[in-house]
């Protein structure tokens, strides 16, 4: 498991961080979200012990990432698939790992098998690599030790759908072997395919966290009809906060609710769900909406 308790980290008067505290859990796969400058990846370096924390501390299995004697047969990390020495091949990035970490040379053709790198790409430098080879070969990097435990910073960047599809049924698996995965990604969709549970960051602050399910069923009810004003009028006079979403209203009540202030109003309603259907993308942009970029919800 990874705890992180009341993390903050300052750049002077900037603060990256701010009292951020969560968990990821064992057999599971925790999603970690936020805009650009959110405070993602200063939070996934602390817990790598490649940035120290002004306040606060992280654990990962009980221990300090900075007190394993071979960090990488315990914690499999991916923070920048271009990290990597551009005039090496493939196979020797990973020949170097698995003598750091004193494993077994037949532990690098396993590895490449598993990630989906040829032989032929594997002797190939990595300077002539696509991103999404880069990705797999990070991945490999990360997973060579069987770690119990992974740390993955926009892993499906740069990868085809069919690669996005690969690499999330190896995480999946993973996590339902027992393994801990703790995932950022600004992929909204994947996350929401393979995400146990969610942490969402806005301005260094954790704004909202907890299961998938329990995240996107506070999202309420979904309904579209040809007269969207009049059903807003009429739930208003039950009392109920209403949205305007896509075309249609977010209505903070059960559909059973919204069924019948519709009826008794006379409005014909052309669709009527829970909003979990509307998925992960709605209830982040709102999450962040104060915190995201400029334009970056356009």
């Amino acid at each position: 498991m990874i705890s992180v308790e009341h993390l903050t980290k300052h750049y002077g008067h900037f603060t990256a961080v701010d009292n951020v505290s969560f968990t990821a859990a064992t057999g599971r796969v925790t999603g970690f979200l936020g805009p650009n400058g959110a405070g993602k990846s200063t939070t996934m370096r602390i817990m790598v012990g490649l940035t120290r924390p002004s306040t606060g501390h992280v654990t990962i299995s009980g221990s300090d990432y900075r007190e394993l004697v071979n960090p990488g047969l315990e914690v499999g990390v991916l923070l920048d698939a271009s990290a990597q020495h551009a005039g090496r091949s493939g196979r020797e990035i990973l020949a170097i790992a698995a003598q750091t970490m004193g494993l077994p040379r037949s532990r690098v053709s396993e590895t490449l098998a598993r990630v989906g790198l040829t032989e032929s790409e594997a002797e190939r430098r990595v300077r002539n690599y696509s991103l999404g080879m880069r990705q797999r070969l990070g991945l490999a990097t990360a997973l060579i030790g069987d770690p119990q435990v992974l740390i993955l910073d926009e892993p499906a960047n740069g990868l085809d759908p069919a690669g996005i599809r690969w690499m999330r049924d190896l995480l999946r698996g993973f996590a339902d072997a027992g393994g801990t995965v703790l995932l950022s990604s600004h992929l909204l969709h994947e996350i929401e395919v393979i995400a146990d549970d969610i942490v969402v960051i806005g301005q260094g602050r954790i704004v909202a966290q907890g299961s998938k399910s329990e995240l996107l069923a506070a999202a309420g009810t979904l309904v579209r009809t040809a007269d969207p004003e009049r059903l807003a009028r009429a739930l208003a006079e039950a009392s109920v906060t209403t949205t305007p979403i896509d075309g249609g209203l977010r209505v903070d009540a059960d559909p059973e609710l919204v069924g019948e202030t519709a009826h008794r109003a006379g409005v014909a309603l052309r669709e009527l769900r829970a909003a979990d259907g509307a998925g992960l993308e709605e209830m982040f942009l709102e999450l962040t909406a104060e915190t995201a970029r400029e334009g970056a919800a356009a």
